[in-house]
């Protein structure tokens, strides 16, 4: 088979106007370049259009094409986010003790599904070292106390500037960022929360669906915000329960939920597919 080409994805949102897709395939047209996908959606109630494009350009500077792009959607009025399919993101999981989703993540990028680098694991507890070590992945311990949180995001922070993550995944990591952490870091982080959001946000979800008798379980994979388990939605699942079943059997199929919704997301995420606009997400799948 012959390699995949290098692309260049670009997001694109703004005020909905006529001509705009015609606009836009025209300019990589005259420039000699060849789309492979384009997507797009208008939500009527805003008036906002919503465009994803990957095109193999003529030129191999891809950085002066990238920012010739991203000047002729300003000219369009709409803000673009412009990426090159070789550009390989550097994304730290974050980890507490439950493992089910650091192995599911670690195993599919060694099977080549996502495009990054692993670079660093961060936990508050030292029981998935060893397992991170067998992978090959450096393991950082940083643990964290309600007394000395600040110093262990300040210490978070460090690393996450010292290595050049680009994404942080919370892989079931059971503490809550800070407004101050997220904001310093200024980078996306994608939490997965074991319940189908907005019910049952906060701690111990599979307890709180089993007290109120749910017939459905689900799980969220979302944006991290200032507001706990508030963030704009990327991907979300659901599975059937009965009054049959207790908190240990709702853990249970929940963990295969939030295995499959967290990896979808963190797929849809490095290859350019979600668009983040107010708390929603637009997702090109």
């Amino acid at each position: 088979m012959p390699p995949h080409p290098t692309t260049i994805v670009a997001l694109l949102h703004g005020p909905d106007q006529p001509g705009l897709v015609a606009r836009v395939a025209g300019w990589i047209f005259e420039r000699g370049g060849n789309i492979l996908h384009a997507d797009q959606h208008s939500d009527t109630e805003t008036g906002i259009f919503f465009q994803r494009l990957e095109w193999v350009p003529a030129r191999p500077e891809h950085s002066a094409e990238e920012a010739a792009f991203r000047a002729h959607a300003r000219e369009l009025g709409m803000t673009a986010h412009v990426v090159s399919s070789a550009h390989r993101r550097k994304v730290a999981l974050f980890v507490s003790k439950a493992d089910h989703c650091f192995h599911d993540l670690v195993l599919r990028w060694r099977a080549g599904e996502f495009s990054c680098d692993l670079a660093a694991v961060v936990s508050n507890h030292s029981d998935l070292e060893p397992a991170a070590r067998g992978y090959g992945l450096p393991f950082h311990v940083i643990p964290v106390t309600a007394a000395d949180k600040p110093a262990a995001e300040a210490r978070q922070l460090a690393l996450l500037r010292e290595l050049g993550i680009e994404l942080v995944v919370l892989a079931r990591y059971m503490q809550v960022l800070s407004a101050e952490l997220l904001a310093a870091y200024g980078r996306p982080v994608i939490n997965i929360h074991h319940s189908f959001l907005p019910a049952f946000a906060g701690g111990r979800p599979y307890h709180q669906a089993a007290a109120r008798g749910v017939k459905l379980i689900g799980a969220t994979a979302h944006y991290a915000t200032a507001h706990l388990d508030e963030g704009p939605i990327i991907q979300q699942d659901v599975a059937r329960v009965t009054h049959r079943h207790g908190v240990e059997d709702l853990v249970r199929k929940g963990r295969d939920l939030e295995k499959t919704v967290l990896a979808q997301a963190v797929r849809w995420h490095l290859e350019n597919r979600v668009l983040v606009y107010g708390n929603k997400t637009v997702v090109f799948d």
